[in-house]
């Protein structure tokens, strides 16, 4: 199944990964290890911000998508199952609007 995962950076941390060079190798580290289907970097209320869909088998393996954040950056980091337009479809929301509507 799908994962948003959404990792936020402490200043510090990440300041000083920019400041020393080791942000791109260290990002990239993380990246070729989880591989993300896709990764954005924004702005959230005032921290930098990595937002990425990545593919989770089973509930352990979400450790693993996690923890080279945490240990690399000491960032936060937010799991949200996500689906798309055909997964919905799947879901048989009449079914359930029937029976608990």
């Amino acid at each position: 199944m799908r994962m948003l995962l959404i990792i936020r950076f402490p200043h510090e941390a990440f300041n000083a990964a920019v400041r020393d060079g080791s942000v791109g190798p260290k990002n990239k580290a993380i990246f070729d290890e989880i591989k993300p289907e896709a990764v954005y970097f924004t702005e959230m209320n005032g921290f930098r911000t990595a937002i990425m869909i990545v593919e989770v088998a089973k509930p352990s393996d979400v450790p693993a998508l996690a923890e080279p954040w945490f240990l690399t950056f000491n960032a936060n980091v937010e799991f949200h199952i996500v689906m798309g337009p055909e997964e919905l479809q799947e879901a048989g929301l009449e079914d359930i609007g029937r029976k608990w509507g």
